[in-house]
């Protein structure tokens, strides 16, 4: 906790409420607090801290280590079977990892491939046979390994995969094979050094028939330590971030593997060739070969969501201690006493508020589905959106969030040292980890479009018709301002108690709601006249396809409110719900005022309502702002995870010395007079005789 002296005071004559701080962190901390508190007593040990004075090659080399360390430290093996010394819980494993965020983003990343990626694959898609065979090997490191997806042509179309997996009936082997330079594998972590094997994604080809992409454990290197016949690979060299991980490429030249080291748990294929699957449609199951690897995007979106909790405790910190320009008592204000660097941090404060809500709702339900509590292929459904909905609002959230907390330090926040600026880098790349975001939101929508449509299924032409009807009362209703919000200022008498009685909980709900619903709809209606016609589908798509990424993105946001007011809800202590009630009221009105022209064309607000969003986000500051060193120390950092000097204590020092200074130098009577100073000594003294005169 920053001292109290930094806090401003209360400004009003009611009490100020008060946060129960350590509530607010269990609630941040979610269903797997206590794993989330091991991870980060773990990584308070130095050795596991990014070192910025290291280059590429030692910077790899530092990262493998950590790995063996935290190998040695029990921290890898909580979502594999207990048969292997695993505990099966696969929610508490995405959490611990999570929290490496804050060590060293590439430790996170390159754990995340060994065991999350390389690991599941063999994992998830893989048998018992496979299990005994390799996941010894994994859990402790001897077998590092590539996961080896993403191809330079085809990156988040999997489906369209070049590498082919041949199969050789005389053999019983499969053919690993680079048809042409696209198909190379490309991206994959250990790839470049580290990795002795990968599970290859390829195109299943037996008797002739191409059964779609699978997925092949593929050794790559001998005992020898050297690279088998066939493979090759290259090192991607320096990145934009995460250097600490030895990205690079493979290719295949006529690789011969066991037929066995198919991971055949969804689709199998007998010594004479022939192809079985308990899964029948083609396009049902690659689905659901790539649903089991999702706890990727799951992962990616809480150490988002964690990295902009830790740029803007930074970040705030700072801005409490930081001093500018003389104040009307002239004395120097601190910065997050003005109003635009509220504007530029608490709103986004409040974002990381629901996205962390959120997560935790998220990963609650990957647990239940990959622990098998809840795994239906409607729950895989569901996930999979969730997952496709959540990472990209999360990841774009941290770039933006990470270069607003550097820019509102200044200078110093471009310091290397105070890790605003190494953390945006790293980052960056999390926009198109598994799945570009836009690809992601656009399955998100096409999802939310075969949802509309099922509401009309069997259905008979009355229904559609009263349905119709409906859409073009409300159009009318809504071009009249949306009268049951009460949006007639007059009403209440004032602006401020028009908006605040008129946007709380319910009302924020139904224009975050309506929003994404009327979306779905106009966009329904639309691509409704191509019927079957496949040619004027496609054109009618594109055509649209920009605002159904747009309806995709305000479902995210939809429900990261619901999450961010689920868990206001559960809040007993009067004064922590009363700010934490605020910080949601800003969240979702922030959100509004970022739609206010959809809002208006589409006559939800009038424009007297919607002038009133932006002046009640600035009363929200405002309230919010003698809480801003609460909010962020429920985040529960410690000075080990945080590591930046400016959010340390000592720029606070620094004020306090530069402060006391000036004070003992007044005192003294040697302070040199400001040029300024004789003139207005002069109208003082001046507006004193007359006083004395009139008085007289």
């Amino acid at each position: 906790m920053v001292d109290a002296a930094v806090r401003p005071a209360a400004t009003s004559s009611e009490p100020e409420p008060a946060i129960d701080v350590q509530r607010v962190n269990d609630l941040l901390l979610g269903t797997w607090a206590d794993i989330r508190r091991q991870s980060r007593a773990l990584i308070k040990d130095s050795a596991f801290w990014r070192d910025d004075s290291l280059g590429k090659d030692a910077h790899r080399e530092r990262v493998l280590s950590q790995l063996h360390l935290l190998v040695q430290n029990g921290a890898v093996h909580r979502a594999f079977p207990k048969a292997f010394g695993g505990e099966e819980d696969n929610g508490g494993n995405v959490a611990g990892f999570e929290e490496m965020v804050a060590a060293d983003p590439s430790l996170q990343i390159k754990a995340g491939v060994q065991w999350g990626l390389f690991g599941s694959a063999v994992l998830q898609l893989g048998t018992a046979e496979h299990h005994e065979r390799w996941l010894p090997g994994i859990m402790n490191l001897d077998i590092p390994g590539a996961f080896a997806m993403t191809e330079i042509g085809h990156g988040s179309d999997v489906a369209a995969l070049g590498t082919t997996a041949t199969y050789d009936p005389d053999a019983q082997e499969f053919v690993i094979h680079t048809p042409f330079r696209a198909a190379t594998k490309e991206y994959l972590g250990n790839a470049a050094l580290h990795g002795i094997a990968a599970t290859v994604f390829a195109q299943l080809i037996t008797n002739g028939v191409n059964h779609g992409v699978h997925c092949f454990y593929v050794p790559l290197r001998g005992e020898d330590g050297n690279d088998l016949p066939g493979i090759t690979r290259e090192d991607d060299g320096l990145k934009g971030g995460l250097n600490g991980i030895d990205n690079g490429r493979l290719a295949f030249d006529q690789v011969r593997i066991p037929r066995t080291n198919l991971l055949n748990k969804y689709g199998d294929v007998a010594a004479d060739g022939t192809y079985t699957s308990s899964i029948d449609s083609p396009g049902r199951r690659f689905f659901t070969m790539l649903g089991t690897l999702v706890q990727g995007r799951v992962s990616l979106d809480g150490a988002s969501s964690w990295a902009s909790a830790l740029g803007l405790h930074i970040a705030i910190t700072y801005g409490t201690q930081r001093r500018q320009f003389d104040g009307a008592d002239g004395q120097e204000k601190v910065l997050l006493d003005y109003g635009k660097h509220q504007r530029r941090l608490l709103p986004r404060l409040a974002t990381t508020y629901a996205q962390l809500f959120a997560h935790d709702e998220f990963l609650q339900k990957f647990d239940g589905v990959f622990s098998g509590r809840t795994d239906t292929p409607e729950d895989r459904e569901d996930l999979e959106t969730l997952a496709a909905a959540l990472k990209p609002l999360s990841t774009w959230h941290a770039l933006d969030t990470l270069q607003e907390a550097r820019e509102a330090c200044g200078g110093a926040g471009f310091m290397f040292e105070n890790r605003l600026v190494g953390m945006r880098q790293d980052l960056d790349i999390y926009v198109t980890f598994e799945g570009d975001n836009n690809v992601l939101l656009q399955l998100v929508g096409k999802r939310l479009l075969t949802d509309f449509a099922a509401q009309f299924k069997d259905k008979d032409a009355a229904a559609l018709a009263r349905y119709a009807a409906l859409q073009t009362a409300g159009k009318v209703f809504h071009g009249a301002g949306l009268r049951q919000f009460g949006q007639a200022v007059a009403d209440l008498g004032s602006t401020a108690r028009s908006v605040e009685y008129g946007l709380r909980e319910e009302q924020q709900h139904e224009l975050l709601a309506d929003r994404v619903e009327q979306m779905v709809a106009d966009i329904a209606g639309r691509l409704r006249p191509a019927g079957k016609d496949k040619v004027l589908g496609e054109q009618l798509f594109n055509e649209n396809q920009a605002e159904l990424i747009e309806a995709a993105r305000a479902h995210g946001e939809l429900l990261q409110w619901e999450a961010f007011t689920d868990a206001v809800n559960t809040v007993e202590h009067e004064g922590t719900k009363q700010v934490l009630t605020w910080l949601r009221d800003l969240f979702g009105l922030h959100l509004i005022e970022k739609h206010l022209a959809w809002y208006l064309i589409n006559g939800r607000l009038s424009a007297q309502r919607a002038a009133s969003v932006s002046r009640y986000i600035d009363r929200l500051c405002q309230r919010l702002r003698p809480h801003a060193l609460d909010l962020v120390a429920a985040f529960g950092w410690e000075p080990e995870h945080v590591r930046a000097p400016i959010a340390s204590g000592a720029e606070q020092q620094r004020q306090d010395e530069a402060r006391a200074y000036y004070a003992d130098l007044e005192a003294s009577g040697q302070a040199p007079v400001s040029e300024r100073r004789p003139e207005r000594a002069k109208r003082d003294e001046g507006k004193a005789l007359r006083e004395k005169k009139k008085r007289a």
